[in-house]
């Protein structure tokens, strides 16, 4: 079996009685360099995982604050190349802390599955989250994530059905991205139950780390989910704050970091 070393930097961040941060944001944002500096940045204030966004021109999972920066991103010049430039500079300097991206599958196809995977693992990239494959049309990249040993993160929603979400869970690498609300990404001032639940149904069929996004904004919702699930996702509280400058980014990130203290 292949090693994980998001899973493995989950379970740590448990075994520690704490439970996992993981930090969202867009490469390129407000432009290369920054967007690698913050990112570092979270890796020194309590984010556990690393999760970088590839800037898309069509977001549809994504919510008015991530679509924002990802358009300045593009406006800027982002390019595909810039992920594995970002990716090598991030796992250099915060080489505890895996590095995964958050991409829709189109341009992994249009860069070439296999490629893709290798140039990734040659920058020291974990793995790949891709919201909108799911595993049944997932062979290429099964396949060329196994390769390459990468992690690889399928997501479970609320209305997924047991078989899917036992096939979803049962594939994924790294974690199962446990979607807490049905539509896009952004804070909310909770977080639904519907969460809990899933987070049951999918202990039932893996015992591989969960982690739950969408939604989470706050030191105390971190708190909440991290009483049953393994990993807390935040994005949108993230992106708003380094709109501000990395020491808002760095404030933010230590205000989450408080509910890994509330198991």
């Amino acid at each position: 079996m292949t090693a994980s070393p998001t899973a493995d930097a989950i379970r740590a961040a448990n075994e520690r009685g704490a439970g996992a941060l993981v930090g969202y944001l867009p490469i390129g944002y407000p432009d290369l360099a920054t967007s690698i500096e913050a990112a570092v940045t979270l890796t020194r204030h309590g984010v556990d995982v690393l999760e970088l966004g590839l800037p898309y021109s069509d977001p549809v999972m994504d919510g008015p604050t991530i679509q924002a920066a990802t358009v300045q991103a593009l406006a800027n010049g982002f390019r595909l190349r810039h992920v594995f430039e970002a990716v090598r500079e991030i796992s250099a300097a915060a080489s505890d802390v895996p590095v995964l991206t958050m991409t829709y599958y189109n341009p992994v196809v249009a860069y070439g599955v296999q490629r893709f995977a290798d140039d990734y693992r040659a920058a020291g990239g974990a793995g790949l989250i891709t919201p909108d494959l799911v595993p049944d049309e997932a062979a290429e990249w099964l396949a060329a994530s196994d390769r390459a040993g990468l992690d690889r993160v399928f997501l479970a929603a609320p209305t997924s059905s047991d078989r899917r979400i036992e096939r979803a869970s049962g594939l994924s690498r790294g974690f199962t991205y446990v979607v807490s609300t049905m539509g896009i990404t952004g804070a909310r001032t909770d977080v639904d139950d519907a969460a809990r639940t899933l987070v049951e149904r999918l202990r039932g069929v893996t015992d591989g780390p969960l982690a739950v996004g969408l939604g989470i904004s706050t030191g105390a919702q971190v708190a909440d989910v991290l009483a049953y699930a393994d990993g807390a996702i935040v994005g949108s509280r993230l992106v708003a704050a380094l709109g501000d400058g990395l020491p808002a980014l760095a404030d933010a990130a230590d205000e989450l970091a408080t509910g890994k203290g509330g198991r």
